[in-house]
């Protein structure tokens, strides 16, 4: 019999301890280290003849330069946004991990994907811990996904999901597995869930889809503060990671590409939430812009980026009298940090009493950006409410502010500048036609 030990096992982020403490040394969080049981343990060091036994039937290392094989080529999804999203669409032998928080869209999402493949004649099994065959159906149903070639397991033990890989004769070109953290296997201690069953789950179901010629998609549940759940190991095993985020509240849904062993990870793709799933957004670029009226105080409109892809984003800024010992600052998709510290620059560098008034600030149509070329825009914003003026129509901004007030450069200033040109905004506003704070309020109110 192996030997059994105990190990002390974050749930949150995997962290390892030797003993058991009430709060994590890796992430910090509180209450989520479990102690887990190990069976045995592998060695590196083998003696005697069954040692050697086994090291003559390990493969030993081949030149690269020497093997000869085709490479597979990639499936198309259906969808052909998703495969530019991808790099060239379902790669045989890739295993993706798919995670947003509940509610969502994931198995939507999944379900259009995996009825997109039957339809092309690519054998599906969309293998469900969550719900029961007779909801799936139901959703296909109601989703207008039902036909030929899509097939449905509900179960929570990984070796059925093993089973229908392995499956004999027409074998699946796509297996879905919703979701990874709803699986158990039988050679794990622990319940669904937890870091040992997610680990051993996602580790068999890869090696598996490696050995053969399907494609694996995993689910991945989300914790609090919007990270994938189960341990970090799990995104390295993967060759693809995706976040699916948005709004339950809001039709809008931005697929983002984590990482990407087949493409570029630095992309993205927008959806609009309809009656029939996911419908992808041609040209997002000025898809959160919405409607707007120019003749209005406290709204700039800035060119920023994610990843590689432009858009056109509305800043709105509200700036008015406070009534309170400690005016209230507010920020809705952006940093609240980057707000304040702006709003001292400003502050300082233009002598303005914004220490008397509340502040509040927020990103038109619900995008949420990091992108420092916002700086502008919501200096624009916040100067256009301060003053209850409105901005020129057309004009757009972007750039990075610094402490001293002054403009900087930002990334992607080319791409930036083809955008605002190719949507016929004018005047442009940046690094280059504005120098600083003061540059800026004299070219939009005329003020020294």
């Amino acid at each position: 019999m192996a030997k059994q030990r105990e190990e002390f096992v974050c749930t949150g982020c995997g962290a390892k301890s030797p003993r058991w403490t009430g709060q994590c040394v890796g992430c910090g969080e509180w209450n989520t280290v479990q102690a887990v049981a190990v069976t045995g343990g592998w060695s590196a060091r083998g003696t005697g003849t069954a040692a050697r036994g086994r090291a003559a039937n390990l493969a030993g290392p081949e030149s690269l330069e020497d093997l000869r094989g085709e490479t597979a080529k990639a499936r198309p999804t259906g969808i052909p946004a998703l495969d530019g999203l991808l790099g060239s669409g379902l790669v045989p032998g890739a295993a993706l991990l798919l995670g947003g928080e509940p509610g969502v869209g994931k198995s939507t999402l999944l379900l259009q994907l995996a009825a997109l493949q039957a339809a092309l004649g690519s054998r599906v099994v969309y293998v469900s811990g969550e719900e029961s065959l007779a909801q799936l159906r139901g959703r296909a149903e109601r989703l207008g996904l039902l036909g030929p070639g899509l097939m449905a397991l509900a179960t929570n033990n990984a070796d059925e999901a093993l089973g229908a890989l392995a499956e004999m004769g027409n074998k699946p070109g796509l297996i879905i597995v919703d979701s990874v953290q709803t699986m158990a296997s039988p050679r794990a201690e622990g319940i669904p869930g937890s870091v040992s069953q997610v680990r051993a789950v996602a580790g068999e179901l890869v090696e598996a889809i490696k050995r053969s010629q399907a494609t694996l998609v995993l689910v991945g549940h989300v914790t609090k503060d919007g990270q994938i759940a189960g341990p970090k190991l799990l995104e390295h095993m993967v060759d693809t990671v995706l976040y699916l985020e948005g709004d339950r509240r809001d039709y809008s849904r931005v697929l983002r590409v984590l990482k990407n062993r087949f493409g570029p990870s630095d992309e993205l793709l927008v959806f609009t939430m309809e009656e029939q799933g996911l419908s992808v957004v041609d040209d997002p670029s000025t898809f959160f812009l919405g409607a707007r009226d120019a003749t209005l105080s406290g709204a700039a409109v800035s060119v920023a980026m994610d990843g590689r892809r432009p858009f056109a984003v509305e800043i709105q800024a509200l700036v008015t009298k406070s009534f309170l010992s400690i005016p209230r600052r507010a920020a809705l998709g952006f940093d609240n940090n980057r707000l304040h510290l702006l709003l001292a620059v400003l502050e300082k560098r233009l002598r303005l009493p914004l220490g008397q008034s509340d502040i509040f600030v927020k990103q038109g149509g619900g995008l949420a950006l990091r992108d420092p070329g916002l700086d502008l825009g919501l200096a624009a914003a916040v100067l256009s409410s301060f003053y209850d003026a409105p901005l020129p129509e057309g004009a757009v901004f972007w750039g990075e502010l610094d402490l001293n007030g002054h403009v900087r450069p930002v990334a992607n200033h080319d791409t930036r500048l083809k955008q605002a040109g190719r949507l016929g905004y004018g005047p442009l506003l940046h690094s280059g036609t504005c120098k600083t704070l003061d540059d800026l309020r004299r070219t939009l109110f005329g003020k020294a």
